[in-house]
């Protein structure tokens, strides 16, 4: 009898410690799922207004930026748009803490219209600028912008620049096979003319103007609108910006309302040589010297 009750015993004990397992460990996993909310929330609070990633696929910043550069874009110095929230869903129209950017701000913008796309391009016509292009010289208001001659822009061929080739449908990642050249290294680089550039505020940078008599190099006049902006890329042969209309390649003038933020520094570049299956690869194929560049 005395047996048995010891018995008995045991089993409501172990019942009641195996009821208390089985609580602490739900009591785990809920705590373990509040924490990854709050992760989540912290995150789209983080990128929705304070930075967000971009990377650089494409030549028409050239020579500031190179294609696999990738960058910090920073949200708050413009305000807040629908298009500075991921996916950009339609909350509200306008921007919150509207703050115009000035010329020369290197921006992130959405695509106008239906193509979710974003492009990063310079500010260069502000609302009530009067922006023309005559024989490749940008002109403000009626006065021609300072364009000096400097040394060529030489830059490597890079995996990352014939993948981007190949993906525009052509065989040469210097755009035409004359600007291609040997390099002292070995493999072979790109040489273009370069200018530099200074906006009637002071402020310079670094652009390319490959050939004469291109498309861009002269336009009429066009006054900006209210609210929009007028964008260009650096390098004024590859970059289809708001020199013309949209029409499905150049992007036309864009919508302040558009923007998604201002460019601010690059994180981390790579010449596009990594493979997923070759660890060793994604630090050999990493630009360590862009790293930290601002504008």
């Amino acid at each position: 009898m005395k047996s048995n009750v010891g018995a008995s015993q045991l089993t409501e004990t172990t019942q009641i410690e195996t009821a208390g397992v089985e609580k602490s460990s739900a009591s785990e996993w809920r705590e373990y799922g509040l924490f990854l909310l709050k992760l989540a929330a912290i995150v789209l609070i983080f990128r929705s207004f304070v930075f967000a990633p971009f990377n650089i696929p494409s030549e028409s910043m050239h020579p500031r930026l190179l294609i696999g550069d990738y960058l910090l874009v920073s949200k708050w110095p413009y305000g807040i748009s629908r298009y500075s929230l991921p996916f950009s869903p339609p909350l509200f129209e306008g921007r919150i803490f509207d703050n115009p950017p000035e010329r020369g701000d290197v921006v992130v913008v959405h695509a106008p219209g239906d193509a979710n796309v974003d492009y990063i391009k310079r500010v260069i016509g502000l609302p009530g600028d009067v922006i023309q292009m005559q024989a490749g010289i940008l002109e403000i208001n009626g006065k021609p912008v300072k364009k000096v001659r400097v040394g060529d822009f030489v830059t490597p061929v890079t995996q990352g620049m014939r993948d981007a080739a190949a993906l525009e449908g052509t065989e040469y990642p210097c755009w035409k096979p004359q600007y291609e050249e040997p390099a002292k290294g070995g493999g072979t680089q790109c040489r273009y003319p370069q200018y530099r550039e200074t906006l009637p505020e002071g402020k310079s940078y670094l652009s390319l103007d490959i050939e004469p008599y291109q498309k861009g190099d002269d336009t009429e006049a066009k006054i900006v609108p209210e609210g929009q902006l007028l964008l260009m890329g650096d390098n004024r042969d590859r970059s289809a910006d708001s020199r013309y209309p949209a029409d499905g390649v150049w992007i036309g003038l864009v919508p302040t309302e558009n923007l998604v933020g201002r460019a601010q520094f690059v994180v981390f570049s790579t010449d596009g040589s990594a493979r997923w299956l070759l660890p060793w690869t994604w630090f050999s194929a990493a630009r360590w010297d862009r790293v930290g560049k601002g504008f």
